[in-house]
């Protein structure tokens, strides 16, 4: 199972780190043991002292495929929830700073959360997907797919140009305006609509 994570698919998410809007997906991944096994305990990283949510729609990939066409892309995946791709804010922008990879602020252990998971059909590919996180029952970020730079399926038609897609694989499609810290003791719930898909406490 792999974890592709879409970076900066929200215009107003790329301004507010001052980052530009994408041409094209800016894609990376996380390893398998990035993924929160459900019932586990979340913990705040030893090595971060900056800690950011930002929840995101996560698809789930349900056909194996190479050279996906985005016409045919809507085929490959059949389940969706919210996530929180967890990252360690300062030591990303250390590593970013230095021209360095970042995969230690973004992939470590236990940094992918995901919540249950909603069959899609193909009625529901049509309409857009709403969602939103609270954090201490604060609402923190809402979201709406149709406004991601790239769809889901622009977004697997990329990811499949270079990367075999493989059943059970996840894909984190980028995360909305509203990005920010959290501590422990904190409690972030992920809402698909009004169906609360995660709830989880920051130990």
């Amino acid at each position: 199972m792999k974890i592709f994570c879409v970076g900066r698919n929200y215009a107003d998410h790329a301004r507010e780190l001052g980052n530009a809007v994408p041409e094209e997906p800016v894609i990376f991944m996380k390893p398998k043991s990035a993924l929160l096994q459900s019932h586990t305990p979340f913990y705040y990283p030893e090595f971060c002292n900056e800690l950011h949510y930002e929840a995101e729609l996560v698809i789930r990939i349900s056909k194996n495929g190479k050279y996906i066409q985005e016409r045919h892309a809507s085929q490959y995946y059949n389940a969706i929830t919210v996530g929180i791709d967890f990252t360690a804010r300062d030591l990303q922008n250390d590593l970013k700073s230095k021209g360095l990879p970042w995969e230690k602020a973004k992939a470590w252990d236990n940094s992918a959360v995901v919540g249950q998971w909603v069959e899609v059909t193909p009625g529901m590919q049509k309409k857009p997907f709403l969602f939103s996180m609270t954090k201490n029952d604060q609402t923190v970020q809402q979201g709406d797919s149709s406004n991601m730079i790239f769809s889901f399926e622009q977004v697997i038609a990329n990811i499949s140009t270079y990367f075999s897609v493989n059943i059970g694989d996840l894909i984190f499609t980028g995360t909305p305006a509203g990005v920010g810290e959290c501590v422990v003791g904190d409690k972030l719930e992920g809402f698909l609509g009004e169906q609360r898909m995660f709830e989880l406490e920051v130990k």
